[in-house]
């Protein structure tokens, strides 16, 4: 996966936006719903890393299954993860746990009541 589409597939999720309040060269995706994050990267970097937020039993099982996903780099190693982008990560799990991290941090819609 390259940077370029990277960021296309973050800002591709319903509500992203990209920030950069750590510099302009790590990029904060963000919902505009509930202005939190779900990934960082700094697309200029080599090897490309993007960390994400992830469930707690989902990151123990892929940290032992692939080495380069390692807990948060600077954030909450139960609730986030590093992915360094080698031939051992496919992109489609990349984009599955980039949309499941985006699904922890949209705002819920909720149902109106209806009169009747």
């Amino acid at each position: 996966m390259t940077p370029d589409v990277l960021r296309e597939f973050c800002l591709s999720l319903p509500q992203a936006t990209e920030t950069f309040p750590f510099g302009e060269e790590t990029s904060v995706f963000k919902t505009s719903g509930s202005n939190k994050v779900f990934a960082l990267a700094a697309l200029g970097s080599s090897p490309l890393k993007v960390s994400l937020k992830i469930d707690p039993e989902e990151s123990i099982a892929l940290r032992e299954q692939y080495v380069a996903i390692t807990p948060g780099y600077h954030l909450n190693k139960k609730h986030w993860v590093t992915v360094e982008f080698d031939s051992s990560v496919p992109d489609e799990l990349v984009e599955e746990l980039l949309t499941a991290s985006h699904a922890l941090v949209v705002p819920k819609v909720r149902a109106r009541k209806t009169e009747g």
